[in-house]
């Protein structure tokens, strides 16, 4: 049997094994899918450990993301990053991936939206800096806006890094309204929406050109995505971002083509029954 997981602090309410649990069965696997939580300074260690149990690749969570850079070789776009969460152990050394970006542009290209144009992404914490790198790697123009600028700018400083986002930039959030009128694409990578019914945007900057993905997916419909969908826009929750990450590391782990529609069933089924 093939063993595959996930280390975080905490992972009691993870939404990773009904997808993975549910792939397996759908294309007949011997495998499981099985959570383990270190201490939070033990990253290191739960790599070691689990290439001594013999577990064939591990998703990472909060707080190891950073942390197991130091045990795995990086891809270079996760090396961009600068953070890790899903970990091929079949390799020497075990190789580093960063499925935050690849399952962002999944969910948009998913949905029909083309990722070229011009993009506004609402946050620099870990998810924001890593879905500005996977827009900006397929050609989109990315504004970064944050709270705190010099957050942002410091993403937009090792974007600019890099030949495909050389003219990406850094905003503060009241620029934001202003800025969506010529934009294709909004990401809210923050927690906005998640326990308040508040949104990060101004509903009157919402129009029906703009494709909104919103990284909360608890709840599904965050305010953020009624104000769009009522102004026209395309609308991709957060559930389909966590999806594509699930898919990668299904893809990367196992060779196999990943049963999506299969996963996303799980998926939106354990949320419905009030799962995070």
């Amino acid at each position: 049997m093939d063993v595959y997981g996930l280390i975080g602090n905490p992972v009691e309410h993870s939404l990773s094994p009904p997808m993975h649990e549910a792939a397996y069965e759908e294309r007949e696997m011997d495998a499981r899918y099985v959570t383990f939580e270190p201490s939070a300074d033990a990253a290191g260690e739960a790599i070691e450990s689990a290439q001594t149990l013999d577990i064939r690749g591990l998703n990472v969570t909060i707080p190891f993301k950073q942390d197991v850079l130091a045990a795995v070789e990086p891809t270079p776009r996760a090396a961009q990053i600068g953070a890790v969460n899903t970990v091929d152990l079949s390799t020497t050394p075990p190789t580093g991936h960063n499925t935050d970006a690849s399952g962002a542009v999944r969910a948009l290209t998913h949905h029909g939206i083309e990722v070229d144009g011009e993009a506004v992404v609402v946050g620099a914490g870990g998810a924001g800096r890593a879905i500005a790198f996977g827009l900006a790697a397929e050609g989109t123009t990315v504004t970064v806006a944050n709270r705190t600028v010099e957050r942002a700018n410091d993403v937009v400083a090792d974007l600019n890094e890099t030949a495909e986002a050389a003219s990406a930039r850094a905003t503060s959030l009241d620029a934001v309204p202003g800025l969506l009128s010529d934009a294709d694409i909004l990401v809210n990578a923050t927690s906005v929406g998640m326990d308040e019914d508040v949104s990060p945007v101004p509903t009157d900057a919402m129009h029906s050109e703009l494709a909104v993905l919103d990284a909360v997916y608890s709840p599904l419909s965050t305010r953020l995505l009624t104000d769009a969908a009522e102004a026209g826009a395309t609308t991709v929750d957060g559930a389909w971002m966590l999806l594509y990450q699930g898919v990668e590391a299904f893809e990367f782990w196992t060779g196999a083509e990943a049963p999506v529609g299969v996963m996303n069933d799980a998926l939106r089924d354990r949320l419905s029954d009030g799962g995070q």
